[in-house]
């Protein structure tokens, strides 16, 4: 099978390299890849992984190359191409492709359609309002005493929502967003949710119109800084699984979430074929929705995809043919950890083409595998070039012998102004403390 990958990230290598491992693959290109996909290779004949300069957001330029190479899969990673259409796209033109159509992708590209649809069909979530001007948006987060969740309604790279805990934080919220533009067209209108309390976890469901089939639990780690304090990113680590729920309990609680959802789709004309990502926090009323994306978190997906047994090139082709039932998910038993290493001023401004040094000795370590994000050749070299730079990541018998790997690893890694989290899993491993830890 010839199978293009669109993207360039962490999420992206990780889907290369577990793709590459399938003994489907005869060939593969990732649109643009970076300089860790350029050195994967496939299992089956040794051929390179192929990267080719083409925007993950260029659509008529990815479909001519799709159709001269004769690709017979195109993997979607990214959010914009998916906003954009290329799924539709792809099946005008009969091609086969992964991933939601336009109308699907909307429960990640408009927050305004997901809450409404939450909503709707009665699957928890917090209590919302949705707005496009700011008297009215001003009112409904006084009561709320200030304390809200300011959301930009469409995509802004994992960035659009500001966290208040006062009138004056969240008028100011509104303010940069609606009035002042700080997301561009993302922010002509805006979702305004009461900021929940609780234990936050990633959920991800593999779907194909009518099955969804549950992952284990992941958590990621929005903030930049230790503590979970700084700006938000689009996430400094992750790991899996996350010891908050039981098996039993992370199969309610799927089930409240993905019984109504599905049968939403059905009632919308929705016909989602993809990765269904939901953000949970688990209350103490119970796990409410916080928001949906549609495709692999990331790095959610490096903790993952070093777990899952399965061949994804299978599972994606059930998910695109409709045949999810008839597949389980297998899952390793060991915990996988990911570290991300970014760039000085992340995720602010900050610079690019600096020289990352002992790559090589890190992913000679054990159970260790350094997916890169904002990598780039320069020469002999490789170098920084964006603001996530590399997922470091490993696994192990428990969560703390691969959060230690995963450190031992980056602490070897060297780039000018790198700048990661120490306290990647530290939730898990204070659950931990006193008692077996726990595996899902």
């Amino acid at each position: 099978m010839r199978i293009l990958v669109i993207g360039s990230g962490g999420r992206e290598h990780a889907l290369v390299w577990k793709l590459a491992q399938s003994p489907h693959v005869t060939q593969m290109w990732c649109a643009p890849g970076n300089a860790g996909i350029a050195g994967e290779r496939l299992a089956k004949n040794g051929a390179p992984v192929q990267c080719v300069k083409l925007g993950a957001e260029d659509l008529p330029g990815l479909l001519t190359f799709a159709q001269e190479q004769h690709a017979e899969l195109t993997v979607v990673g990214p959010d914009n191409p998916l906003a954009l259409g290329i799924v539709d796209l792809w099946q005008k033109d009969g091609r086969r492709i992964w991933g939601p159509n336009q109308k699907a992708a909307q429960f990640e590209a408009s927050k305004v359609f997901s809450q409404r649809f939450m909503e709707k069909y009665g699957i928890p979530t917090a209590r919302a309002g949705t707005f496009a001007e700011f008297p009215a948006a001003s009112r409904f987060a006084a009561s709320l005493g200030g304390r809200c969740a300011v959301k930009a309604d469409g995509l802004a790279l994992g960035k659009g929502v500001l966290i208040c805990h006062d009138m004056a934080q969240a008028d100011r919220a509104i303010e940069e967003v609606l009035v002042k533009g700080a997301f561009g067209k993302a922010g002509a209108s805006i979702v305004i949710q009461e900021l929940l309390e609780g234990m936050e976890i990633s959920l991800h469901a593999l779907c194909d119109g009518q099955t969804a089939k549950l992952f284990p639990t992941a958590q990621d780690h929005k903030r930049a800084l230790d503590g979970d304090l700084g700006l938000n990113t689009g996430g400094m680590g992750a790991y899996s699984p996350a010891p908050f729920l039981s098996e039993a309990e992370l199969a309610a609680v799927g089930d409240s979430i993905l019984t109504p959802w599905l049968r939403g789709c059905a009632a919308e004309g929705i016909d989602f074929h993809g990765i269904l990502y939901p953000g949970v926090m688990l209350t103490r009323t119970g796990p409410k929705v916080l928001e949906f994306n549609a495709r692999f978190g990331d790095p959610e997906t490096q903790a993952y995809l070093t777990r899952l047994e399965n061949d994804l090139v299978e599972l994606l082709t059930a998910s695109i043919d409709g045949t999810l039932g008839d597949l389980a998910l297998k899952w390793n038993p060991m915990p996988s950890v990911c570290v991300v290493m970014a760039s000085a001023g992340y995720p602010g401004s900050y610079a690019k083409g600096k020289p990352i040094l002992e790559l090589d000795k890190a992913a000679r370590l054990p159970n260790t595998k350094v997916f890169h994000a904002g990598t780039a050749n320069a020469g002999e070299q490789v170098v920084t070039a964006g603001g996530r730079v590399l997922g470091v990541t490993a696994w192990g018998k428990d969560l703390r012998t691969a959060r230690d790997a995963a450190y031992a690893a980056v602490d070897i890694i060297r780039f000018e102004g790198v700048q990661f989290r120490r306290d990647i899993a530290a939730k898990a491993l204070a659950v931990a403390v006193g008692k077996a830890e726990v595996r899902m």
